[in-house]
């Protein structure tokens, strides 16, 4: 039953190696094959791969007052402004407010709001004039904007987690519960889910093989909700 049992699991070390079977061993002892892409990386692609890798060497931040970056993505007015000021006082030193508008530039009613907008990138168009980039929804100047969203908060160092809202989205918790919440997890939280409708799988495209299988493909949110 032994001699069976080493047949069908063969040796993964080298002294077991030359125990049952001295002849593989020289299989064993040789580095692993180079992983073959699937297909020949852009300059683009190339340069991120470096970029990330340099990036995950760098150690984090220390920060003496860990703060949530709350990142509003909307068209124009937050409705929920009122409320999202009762959620944030009291609470000051504790959190940073970004807000992209994409439409239109909201009045805000709040000073925890004011000078706090984030203006779009913008575009030359044949008249020489200078107009603001469209967001659109499922489109990629969304991601573009909350992209520009991050960026931002990135600058101030103390932002350690970061909550991507819709003018739509209200808080369910107090303040203290949704910091310690964040502050204490050590994982991100992504809305991701198979919709087999026109909105989900019916949105899959041949030319995002092979970097994206269908079987592979999901539907998700682009706000966080808490």
């Amino acid at each position: 039953m032994f001699l069976i049992a080493a047949y069908l699991y063969p040796p993964a070390t080298s002294a077991a190696c030359f125990i049952f079977s001295p002849t593989d061993c020289t299989l064993l002892n040789q580095p692993p094959a180079p992983k073959i892409p699937t297909r020949e990386l852009t300059d683009d692609e190339t340069i991120s791969q470096v970029v990330i890798k340099e990036i995950l060497k760098t150690p984090p931040v220390e920060s003496n007052n860990r703060k949530i970056a709350f990142l509003f993505l909307t068209p124009g007015q937050l409705p929920f402004e009122p409320l999202w000021a009762k959620f944030f006082q009291g609470h000051e030193g504790r959190f940073s407010v970004y807000v992209h508008a994409s439409k239109e530039k909201p009045v805000h009613t709040s000073h925890y709001f004011m000078g706090r907008d984030i203006h779009s990138e913008s575009v030359v168009s044949p008249k020489i004039a200078a107009i603001k980039m469209q967001v659109s929804w499922g489109k990629i100047s969304m991601v573009d904007a909350e992209r520009r969203l991050l960026a931002k908060a990135l600058l101030d160092s103390d932002n350690q987690q970061f909550v991507l809202l819709s003018e739509s989205c209200i808080p369910l918790q107090n303040f203290d519960y949704v910091y310690n919440y964040l502050m204490l997890t050590n994982v991100s939280f992504i809305d991701s889910f198979v919709d087999l409708g026109p909105h989900g799988s019916g949105r899959y495209s041949e030319h995002m093989m092979p970097e994206v299988e269908k079987d592979d493909f999901r539907k998700g949110s682009q706000v966080n909700p808490f």
